[in-house]
C-alpha cells in the first residue's frame, strides 16, 4: 500500500530535493494553482471533470462514480505509463487528497510502482502557505533596490539571485512588470500562485542575514505584497540607481518588444493617455502606430514615468541610503556586491 505524507514532512522533503510532486488534477485546475515544480499527470482532463461532477449534482453519486471509472479505466495503461517514467521518489496529491490521489496511489502501488499521497491535498498546501505568509513576523533588514523605470533593477535582481544572494524578486514571482504595461509578453500570476512561489523562495532564504528586493508598489499586476515586506521595505536600506536614459530606452526596448506586441501597446497606453499633457500623448501615440517605439518610450519615460516616479521617491530621506551611478547593468551588479560586501561582509 501507498504512504500518507503530511504536509510537513513533504515540505522538508522538498526543500532537499528529495521527492517529486505529481498534481493529479485536472489541467485547469493545475493551472490556476499547484504546488511549485510539480508535474501534472491529470486523473481526469477538464471536460471529464465537468461530466462527472454533473452526473454527481444532477444524477446521483453512484452514477459519476461508474462514469469515472469507465473514463479512467480507459486510459489507464497510459497513465500508468507517464509515472513509470518518472524516477525517484514520488507523492500525489489532489483538491483534498480524496478520490483521485488515493485511486492513483492505489493503483500504481498494485503495479510496484510506490508513490506516497499527499494527506488533506492541496487545499492543506494552501492553508499551509496563507498560515506562513500571516506569521511573516520575523523577517532579517532588508536592501531596497530603487531607480526610475528602466534602470535595469529585475535584470540587477535576476543576475544577484544566480550569484547566490537572498533575492525576492515580486515581479518574477508575480509574473509581471508592475506598469500599465507589465502584462505585455508574459502571464500574470495570479495571488494563490504568486503566494506559493512567495514561501517558496523565502524557505530557500531562511538562514539569510538580509533580504535584497524591489521597491515595489503593494500591488503588481494581480496580486498583493503581503504588508510584513512593505514594512521591511520602508526600514530598509534603500539603494538608489542612476542610469542614463538612452541606457534606460535600450533596457525597456529589449525587455518589452514592442515590435511584437504592437496592438497591446497602443491598448495599455490608452489607459494613461489621459494623464499625460495632451500634445505629448498625440505624439507618443503616434510613434507607437508608426513603429517608432525608442522615440515613443523616451516620451513616456520624460513626461509620465520620471515624474510619477519623482513624486513617489520624495517621500523617502537621505538617511539609510546608497546612489549607485552605472552605465550598464554589469556595472550596477558589481556595485551592488561591493556595498553588499562592505556591509554585510560575513555573508552573501
Amino acid at each position: 500500500m501507498f504512504q500518507d505524507l503530511k504536509l510537513q514532512e513533504l515540505l522538508a522533503l522538498r526543500q532537499q530535493k528529495k521527492i517529486i510532486t505529481i498534481d493529479v488534477r485536472s489541467p485547469s485546475e493545475f493551472e490556476d494553482a499547484t504546488i511549485p515544480g510539480s508535474l501534472n499527470i491529470p486523473f481526469f482532463d477538464d471536460n471529464e471533470r465537468a461530466e462527472i461532477g454533473t452526473l454527481y449534482k444532477q444524477v446521483s453519486i453512484q452514477a459519476a462514480k461508474e462514469r469515472g471509472l469507465e473514463i479512467f479505466s480507459a486510459k489507464l495503461p497510459s497513465f500508468i505509463k507517464q509515472f513509470s517514467l518518472i524516477p525517484g521518489k514520488k507523492a500525489v496529491f489532489c483538491w483534498r487528497g480524496g478520490m483521485r490521489s488515493k485511486t492513483t496511489a492505489t493503483v500504481l502501488s498494485l503495479m510496484d510502482i510506490h508513490v506516497s499521497r499527499l494527506e488533506g491535498g492541496y487545499r492543506a498546501f494552501r492553508q499551509g502557505v496563507v498560515q506562513t505568509i500571516d506569521e511573516l513576523d520575523v523577517l532579517p533588514p532588508a536592501y531596497v533596490l530603487h531607480g526610475n523605470t528602466g534602470s535595469g533593477k529585475t535584470a540587477i535582481l535576476r543576475q544577484l539571485q544566480e550569484r547566490g544572494y537572498p533575492v525576492l524578486n515580486f515581479e518574477e514571482l508575480a509574473g509581471h512588470r508592475g506598469s500599465v504595461f507589465g502584462n505585455i509578453g508574459v502571464k500574470a500570476h495570479n495571488q494563490k500562485k504568486f503566494d506559493a512561489l512567495l514561501v517558496d523562495e523565502l524557505a530557500s532564504i531562511q538562514r539569510a542575514s538580509y533580504l535584497l528586493f524591489e521597491a515595489e508598489s503593494k500591488r503588481i499586476g494581480k496580486v498583493v505584497i503581503p504588508d510584513q515586506l512593505l514594512l521591511k521595505k520602508e526600514a530598509g536600506h534603500q539603494i538608489w540607481l542612476e542610469v542614463p536614459l538612452e541606457t534606460r530606452i535600450q533596457h525597456i526596448l529589449e525587455d518589452y518588444r514592442p515590435w511584437e506586441h504592437q496592438e497591446a501597446c497602443l491598448k495599455s497606453f490608452l489607459q494613461i493617455k489621459p494623464r499625460i499633457h495632451t500634445p505629448i500623448a498625440a505624439e507618443i501615440e503616434l510613434c507607437l502606430k508608426e513603429e517608432k517605439y525608442d522615440r515613443a518610450v523616451e516620451l513616456l519615460l520624460v513626461y509620465y514615468y520620471d515624474q510619477r516616479y519623482a513624486h513617489t521617491s520624495s517621500g523617502y530621506s537621505s538617511e539609510n541610503k546608497t546612489v549607485i551611478a552605472a552605465q550598464s547593468t554589469e556595472e550596477a551588479v558589481a556595485a551592488v556586491e561591493q556595498m553588499l560586501r562592505s556591509l554585510q561582509p560575513t555573508s552573501i
